[in-house]
């Protein structure tokens, strides 16, 4: 992963490619991969970085969709457990079980949420990650020992998946890359090229470092850019009736004392009618997730006032040790591509199923589906495509690839878990240089290393590309990463050969940027 490298091959390219993908989410990311898995000759084209919108900003879950079970949408379900367990088999340093406890307050909620999670757990067959039983009282306390034990009668056990998702994302593109592909970060496609009878042929590019606009033919385009759908669709149909209902997902973090285990607690019914979540991640504790309407989509989106009202509100109803505001570590936004339907108000509930949608221009469109489903997606969206532009025919094989990184005792790396087989890597950049061994914030197990290794590997080009995506520390500890920021501009500085004036620049957009993060008492 070097991106002069990348945009060498992209500049150098004269004859068309087989697939062109616009956006590096988890969905293009995958489009590009099972593509080039497949032999087909694939260049990706994202205008941000790489998982900068809805793929980092997940609810940390490789999950079936226990709701959608309720809602009896079983195909999505199944369809979305058997991806979790092939998704665990591929990248073992990344996806891990997760134990949830159900708590019941009710006589009935035991016995009601123990069969639907009975049914939950035999949907995945072969593909299952552990037994659902019931708990008592007593064992449901020793489960969560923070739970607000008033009129606590005991609770249901069943489990799930958990990853690092903007990590997952950044090893995809590691994997496509070695592949065969080429992807670009920092290249929006700015037009569409044509042909006289008006399909698309191609797209016109900008590579931002340099300013310079370059153009590339393909025999199909692929429009992946999740809540960006429509307006890459109107570039080449200014015209077209819009596909997306967008919906905004507000998560906080706290630290470990509000979840002091290693189990999750799920709440299956809220007054917003969704499931909220408060999971282990990282240390810390993740809550989340509200599901608002929002008129149109911003780059970079911001949770609002009434979404962590509504989060603290709901934790303190389960918690004894009850979150408020200035407990909040850090808050993040992301926004769901949902498949409009109706009048699109009720988003929470809209499918979550993906669509393929060709327009009259002949680009292919994306979008709707979940991170888990992320490789089944591709696999239906590349077999159309390839049809589409008459490629020669050939299989998936993305069910039995392992991705970059793949480690079955990742563990064994501690800090460095997340980055798999790589870690060895890594710890050898200490041994040359231990500066980069000693950790940046006394709030996060994040040290140089990490720093140099994502711009060397990992095709990091900003502040925020580090403290957002290659690590998580914006997400984790808002305060702490705009304190890291100066020490991170400085090791990339001197990777990249950028000079005061860049760093200054950084330091300003990163801080930008973490304001959205940042909840409560400011200091």
């Amino acid at each position: 992963m070097n991106r002069h490298e990348m945009l060498a091959r992209a500049r150098a390219e004269s004859e068309p490619w087989s697939l062109i993908v616009i956006g590096g989410g988890a969905t293009g990311v995958g489009v590009a991969l099972d593509a080039a898995a497949r032999g087909y000759r694939t260049l990706l084209l994202e205008r941000h970085d790489f998982g900068k919108g809805t793929s980092s900003r997940s609810t940390k879950l490789v999950h079936g969709g226990v709701r959608y079970l309720e809602r009896g949408n079983v195909s999505l379900v199944m369809e979305a457990l058997r991806e979790r367990g092939i998704l665990r088999q591929n990248a073992p340093h990344l996806v891990s079980e997760l134990r949830f406890v159900v708590p019941s307050y009710s006589w009935w909620e035991g016995p009601f949420y123990g069969i639907g999670l009975k049914l939950y757990q035999s949907l995945s067959g072969r593909y299952g990650f552990g037994s659902s039983h019931l708990l008592s009282k007593e064992e449901t306390l020793q489960s969560l020992p923070n739970i607000r034990t008033e009129g606590l009668h005991g609770g249901v056990v069943y489990y799930d998946g958990q990853f690092d998702d903007s990590r997952l994302l950044i090893n995809l593109v590691a994997t496509a890359a070695e592949q065969g592909a080429t992807l670009l970060n920092y290249a929006p496609v700015t037009g569409l090229l044509k042909d006289p009878d008006g399909l698309v042929t191609g797209v016109q590019f900008q590579d931002l470092e340099s300013g310079q606009t370059f153009t590339a033919r393909g025999k199909v385009i692929i429009n992946a850019t999740g809540p960006f759908t429509d307006e890459v669709r109107r570039l080449a149909e200014p015209a077209v009736q819009p596909m997306i209902s967008p919906s905004q997902g507000v998560h906080i973090v706290l630290d470990r004392s509000f979840l002091p285990s290693d189990t999750a607690i799920m709440v299956p019914h809220t007054s917003d009618g969704r499931v909220m979540f408060a999971i282990p991640w990282h240390g810390h504790t993740l809550v989340g997730t509200t599901d608002t309407p929002i008129p149109s989509v911003p780059v970079e989106p911001v949770p609002m006032d009434q979404e962590i009202g509504f989060l603290l509100e709901t934790a303190a109803l389960y918690l004894e040790k009850k979150p408020n505001r200035d407990d909040i570590l850090s808050a993040f936004a992301g926004v769901r591509p949902l498949v409009r339907s109706g009048d699109g108000k009720n988003t929470a509930a809209l499918s979550r199923d993906h669509t393929i949608h060709i327009d009259a221009s002949g680009m292919v469109s994306i979008c709707g589906g979940k991170w888990t489903t992320y490789r089944n997606m591709a696999e239906d969206c590349v077999n159309q495509a390839a049809v589409l532009a008459r490629l020669t025919e050939r299989p998936s094989v993305t069910r039995h690839l392992n991705i970059h990184g793949y480690h079955q005792h990742a563990e064994r790396f501690g800090r460095l878990s997340v980055y798999g087989s790589d870690a060895v890597a890594i710890q050898a950049l200490v041994l040359e240089d231990p500066g980069l061994g000693e950790v940046l914030h006394p709030a996060l197990p994040i040290g140089g290393a990490e720093v140099v290794w994502a711009v060397r590997r990992e095709m990091a080009r900003t502040v925020e590309d580090v403290l957002a995506r290659r690590t998580r520390a914006l997400f984790l500890n808002a305060r702490a990463a705009l304190e890291m920021a100066p020490m991170v501009a400085a090791l990339m500085a001197r990777e990249l050969g950028c000079d005061k004036v860049w760093e200054a620049r950084q330091m300003e957009e990163f801080r930008a940027t973490a304001q959205g993060f940042l909840v409560g008492h400011v200091p």
